[in-house]
C-alpha cells in the first residue's frame, strides 16, 4: 500500500509516517520502481501500538529503544520494567504538579471572590464569577 493508505489506516498524518520513520520508529519502506514508499501492512500495528504508547504518556525517545528491543526480540516485562517504572515517576511528578497548579488557582478564585484580589491591576468584582457558579 501506499503512504496515503496506510495514513488512512492507521490514523495518522502522513508527515507523521515520515517523521517516524526518520526518528527510526517505523521501519523505511521499500521503493516503487516509480519511488513511491510501499508498505506491506504490518506498519498499521505498529503505528497503533506507537499511538498506544503515547497515550500512556510514554514519549517517542522512550518508545524508540522499546521498539527495537522488540525488534530484536528481547522485549520482556523484565526488559520494560525499568522504562515503565520511570514513566510512573515522570507521571506522578505531573499529577503533583497539576495538584499545586489547582490548588494556587483555587486560592487565587478564593481572594479574588473575598475582594482581595493578589493580581496587580485586577479589580475584583465582589464574586461575579463567568461560570455561572
Amino acid at each position: 500500500m501506499k503512504i496515503g493508505q496506510l495514513a488512512v489506516r492507521a490514523g495518522v498524518t502522513i508527515d507523521t509516517i515520515r517523521f517516524y520513520e526518520r526518528r527510526g520508529l517505523l521501519p523505511r519502506a521499500s521503493r516503487t520502481p516509480a519511488g513511491y514508499r510501499s508498505y506491506t501492512g504490518a506498519e498499521v500495528e505498529r503505528l497503533g501500538l506507537i499511538k498506544v504508547l503515547q497515550g500512556l504518556g510514554v514519549s517517542l525517545d522512550e518508545i524508540g529503544p522499546m521498539l527495537r528491543r522488540l525488534d530484536a526480540g528481547r522485549a520482556s516485562c523484565a526488559s520494560e520494567e525499568p522504562t515503565l517504572r520511570a514513566i510512573v515517576v515522570r507521571i506522578d511528578r505531573e499529577i503533583e504538579r497539576l495538584q499545586d497548579s489547582r490548588r494556587t488557582i483555587l486560592d487565587l478564585r478564593a481572594a479574588c471572590e473575598s475582594g482581595r484580589c493578589p493580581v496587580p491591576g485586577v479589580v475584583s468584582d465582589g464574586g461575579a464569577r463567568d461560570d455561572g457558579t
